[in-house]
């Protein structure tokens, strides 16, 4: 018995296409790849940030140059003239009252910070875990018109109502127990008004960004509430946490409306020095000493940024 060999199909790639001994058995078929279009960016885009940086150098730049300048060189009355390089401003204004000035302002600055970090991070931890989508806005709302609520109302507004004869004062019989609006404490009083209010904006996002799988991790590895605070969230925050506190600090050091119409000169400030230097209340023909000062604010402020922006780039890698 034979069996017929089975017909074996014949695909067009396994035909001679070529005719010749050398053509392959195989062929290949390529399909040109499609390029792609590019686009190109119009060379005067940058245009668009000509007018940015105008406003930077004229609103910033050169009214820095000019206390640079006239930090270091004399007054219009001094004995050699005007425009006399000299050390003399920045000299006294490390000195004497100034410098108190100076260390009673970082201390304020300080304090306050701390404070309002302190009590902002729970405020806005109970509101980042509230249920109430109204209550959240409310609140946010609220921290965004505080914050920026300041200068003689602000003063005007703890005076009727903490001051000597204010409502709340004479309720309280505060007077009785020591309590002085015009002092360090009032002011530090004051100053929190605003600044808790602007952590509570500032370290919101922050914990918007702690992911929710974290602490159900932690206590799925029977962590309690305060070790997963202590060992995953606050190592977490810590960056933003740190920039909250040196953006506060900012804002408290470069404050001035509001310590000046309230306390005077009864709290020594650096800003309210700048004030007496520029109108002559101590001395006549000391507004180059003010532009010393000034650049002493200038190098704080300076330092606070340097801290400030590193800290803001770590926090946004970790919560990303």
């Amino acid at each position: 018995m034979t069996t017929a060999p089975t017909p074996v199909p014949t695909t067009p790639a396994a035909t001679d296409l070529g005719g010749g001994a050398g053509a392959s058995a195989t062929a290949t078929t390529t399909t040109p790849t499609p390029r792609r279009r590019t686009r190109r960016r119009p060379g005067g885009a940058w245009l668009a940030t000509v007018p940015l940086f105008l406003f930077f150098v004229i609103g910033f730049g050169l009214p820095a140059v000019a206390i640079v300048i006239g930090a270091f060189t004399t007054s219009s009355d001094a004995e050699g003239g005007a425009g006399q390089f000299t050390f003399d401003n920045i000299t006294a204004s490390v000195q004497g009252a100034y410098w108190t000035a100076m260390v009673s302002s970082l201390k304020l600055s300080g304090l306050t910070a701390l404070l309002a970090t302190l009590i902002g991070l729970p405020i806005a931890q109970a509101v980042v875990t509230s249920r109430n989508s109204w209550l959240r806005q409310a609140v946010l709302t609220a921290s965004g018109v505080l914050a920026n609520f300041g200068g003689l109302p602000l003063a005007f507004a703890f005076v009727a109502t903490l001051g000597n004869a204010g409502e709340v004062t004479k309720l309280l019989h505060l007077t009785d127990h020591g309590w002085s609006l015009y002092s360090f404490t009032g002011l530090t009083v004051v100053y929190l008004y605003f600044l808790i209010p602007l952590m509570v904006l500032t370290i919101t996002p922050a914990l918007d960004g702690l992911r929710v799988q974290w602490r159900e991790a932690a206590h799925n590895n029977r962590a309690t509430t305060v070790q997963y605070w202590r060992h995953v969230a606050l190592p977490i925050l810590l960056p933003s946490l740190l920039g909250g506190f040196v953006l506060l600090f900012g804002s408290a050091f470069a404050a001035y409306a509001t310590a000046a119409a309230m306390v005077g000169a009864t709290v020594p400030l650096v800003s309210r020095s700048i004030a007496d230097a520029l109108s002559g209340n101590v001395l006549v023909g000391q507004g180059n000493l003010a532009l010393a000062l000034s650049l002493n604010m200038i190098v704080v402020a300076v330092l606070v940024m340097a801290v400030y922006l590193p800290l803001q780039r770590r926090s946004a890698r970790w919560l990303s």
